[in-house]
């Protein structure tokens, strides 16, 4: 039993032999099916139709992927690790909209959120430089958090500022009956939206507008700079991690960071 077990813990969380990458196909297929089902159920011609299909096959997908779910909890060597892991979560949150449909109507097309798991095909592929500069987003992202979110008070406050102005200025014969529907134009023009929902019909509040729309294309390229910048400061730190690893049995120099052994020699790092 043990090994059985062991076996199933294989096939289900790796992906280095036969049956477990074609358990991850088949899983991979699943996904694409039962998101399929989704999308084409809303449809209302097609729900009119195939409605009752559309039914069985959701309820299918959702039953396989519910074992799915338990089995990885049952084989998982801490269970709380991976219940509350990202793809633990995905994993819930995969199942749950069908068993909820049966109160809530119409939650069943929440299953779309399935197509986060298709995140399982770099591990599938094997596109371990893809998961590499994805990383590297990610860090850049973390280490400009604090920068980003300056930005974004910046922002709200200029929002806020701007959008009491034209209230101030426009009123309500204009549309701008209060301060936040005066903040909500101001936030549609300033990331040059423009519903046309509601405009200004005075010259300076034309004018007052116009600043803003300009503002708006200044703004665009604050966070893009930002990251760009983390983007290079972290590929940069990394390059240099990597040059820093030199092998003490060949002495090269250049290897990953999470690398174990030499890519020349196999020296152990």
């Amino acid at each position: 039993m043990g090994l059985t077990r062991k076996r199933l813990a294989h096939i289900v969380f790796e992906s280095d032999d036969t049956a477990s990458k074609r358990f991850d196909v088949v899983l991979l297929i699943a996904i694409l099916g039962s998101v399929t089902v989704a999308v084409l159920d809303s449809v209302s011609s097609l729900h009119d139709a195939f409605g009752t299909f559309f039914y069985l096959l959701e309820w299918a997908f959702t039953l396989l992927f519910t074992v799915e779910y338990l089995l990885r909890v049952w084989l998982s060597r801490r269970t709380a690790g991976y219940v509350f892991s990202f793809y633990g979560i995905v994993d819930l949150l995969a199942i749950l909209p069908t068993y909820i449909s049966l109160v809530v109507i119409n939650s069943h097309f929440l299953t779309v959120v399935r197509a986060l798991r298709f995140l399982r095909v770099l591990r599938v592929l094997k596109l371990g430089r893809y998961m590499r500069e994805a990383q590297v987003l990610s860090d850049a992202l973390y280490n400009s958090r604090m920068k980003i979110q300056i930005f974004l008070g910046s922002v709200v406050t200029i929002v806020l500022v701007m959008g009491t102005v034209m209230f101030f200025i426009e009123g309500p014969e204009s549309g701008f009956t209060s301060i936040p529907m005066a903040m909500y134009w101001a936030i549609v023009t300033l990331t040059t939206v423009g519903y046309g929902d509601i405009s200004p019909m005075t010259p300076l509040g034309q004018f007052m507008a116009s600043l803003i729309m300009l503002l708006g294309y200044a703004i665009i390229a604050v966070p893009t700079g930002i990251v760009s910048s983390e983007i290079t400061a972290v590929n940069t730190k990394n390059k240099l991690a990597e040059e820093q690893r030199t092998c003490h049995v060949c002495h090269a120099t250049g290897h990953d960071k999470d690398a174990y052994h030499c890519k020349y020699c196999g020296g152990r790092l």
